[in-house]
């Protein structure tokens, strides 16, 4: 296993205590409305099937020492400058230059966007791109991702042992996970100083036309149907998910849903266009850092979401080593255990806490980013759908988004 020495830079060890203060300012987060709905109903809609796969392009790591990098925003350590630290050492070490892209909103957007070049083997302008479990899948059944060669990435002996072999890709051979979270509730404590606790506290007069929920249906829906009392990893099926689309409608129909938005609804609640949101856990410690430290995330008492964004490398590719290469780097405890401290996501690396606990041991009882079984007994990963239920799903989500 390999293994770097813990940031041994006073300045270096100041920045990641004061992240975990939220005191620090990160990238300007994505802004703007809705994705367009053409954009949205075809992604949504579209799952590939039936062309011929895609062959791998040829890989020029050896003479290409560059690397597109497309990932979300607030998603990796940033300086007061705008600087990656993590991904400036990583430039020093390997001498690949790295362009880190903040190109997802949400999955179904970017995918709307690059299916018709994945679907010809071409490149998309990313060399690796974190998107989450299902979206994986869906790359990953379609022939759109090129095979890891473990050999470039030793540290995988790092990924813990509960994300190895996932049932979209078994043994890892495609995919491996960035990062991890919880969906839940969020409010603007100086707005709504009561707080809340329930999904169905969102539906309050109160809060009527300032609500904001996730594009991401898994996330949104999740939640609802958790509401309903629905196990959603467990055995469930169109009554329970018409269940909950009904609801989803009438909020939106009635105005108490203002936005459904990808990652750019924290700029909503930023401007307060909405006062409390269905949104995701690290988040809400980015924005705060950002303006003004006046929101508060909790995982609903009837439970919250689970998921992990991944790691993977589009199949027209053509600089997979260098991509393996940055994989590996960022599996090395210590460095993740840096980037952990900023974003406030749950990290896949194992060592990691012991690391962030030599750092300050308060960011390793940090349940947002090291989840005891306490915690984690109250999330939930939506099942996997067959592409039929997925279609239909997706579909009947979709209307309520085209029309919101």
């Amino acid at each position: 296993m390999t293994s770097r020495p813990l940031p041994q830079d006073p300045v270096v060890r100041a920045l990641i205590a004061q992240a975990r203060q939220a005191q620090l300012t990160r990238r300007t987060l994505l802004a703007g409305g809705a994705a367009g709905a053409s954009a949205l109903a075809l992604a949504a809609c579209s799952t590939g099937g039936g062309q011929a796969r895609p062959t791998a392009a040829a890989d020029r790591s050896d003479s290409d020492k560059t690397l597109n990098w497309a990932n979300w925003a607030a998603y990796i350590d940033e300086d007061d400058a705008g600087n990656y630290p993590t991904l400036d050492r990583f430039e020093e070490e390997t001498g690949i230059s790295v362009n880190y892209e903040v190109a997802v909103d949400d999955n179904n957007t970017y995918y709307g966007k690059v299916k018709d070049q994945l679907a010809l083997g071409q490149d998309i302008g990313a060399d690796t791109v974190c998107l989450t479990d299902w979206m994986v899948s869906r790359w990953i059944r379609l022939g759109y991702t090129q095979e890891l060669d473990h050999d470039n990435i030793p540290n995988i002996a790092n990924l813990t042992p509960a994300l190895q072999n996932p049932d979209f890709d078994e043994g890892r051979k495609h995919s491996l996970p960035w990062q991890g979270g919880f969906a839940g509730i969020c409010w603007n404590t100086e707005k709504v100083p009561g707080g809340l606790r329930e999904v169905q506290d969102l539906w309050s007069a109160d809060l009527k036309g300032r609500v904001g929920v996730l594009s991401e249906m898994r996330d949104t829906m999740g939640l609802i149907m958790l509401q309903n009392g629905v196990d959603i990893s467990g055995d469930w099926g169109d009554a329970e998910f018409e269940a909950a689309i009904e609801t989803l409608d009438e909020q939106v129909a009635n105005g108490q849903i203002r936005n459904i938005k990808g990652n750019s609804y924290l700029e909503d609640l930023k401007s307060e266009d909405t006062l409390a949101a269905i949104c995701w856990s690290g988040d809400i410690t980015v924005l705060n850092a950002e303006a003004g430290d006046k929101w508060q995330f909790a995982i609903p008492d009837a439970g919250g979401t689970l998921w992990n964004d991944n790691f993977l490398i589009p199949v027209g590719s053509p600089r997979k080593t260098n991509a393996e290469t940055l994989i590996n780097y960022y599996y090395d405890p210590a460095v993740a255990a840096e980037v952990a401290a900023w974003v406030n996501y749950i990290t896949p690396v194992v060592g990691a806490q012991e690391a962030a606990a030599a750092i300050d041991p308060e960011l390793a009882e940090n349940q947002l980013i090291f989840p005891n079984e306490e915690t984690l007994s109250n999330a939930y990963i939506f099942r996997a759908l067959s592409g039929a239920e997925e279609q239909k799903y997706q579909a009947q989500f979709q209307q309520i988004l085209l029309g919101s």
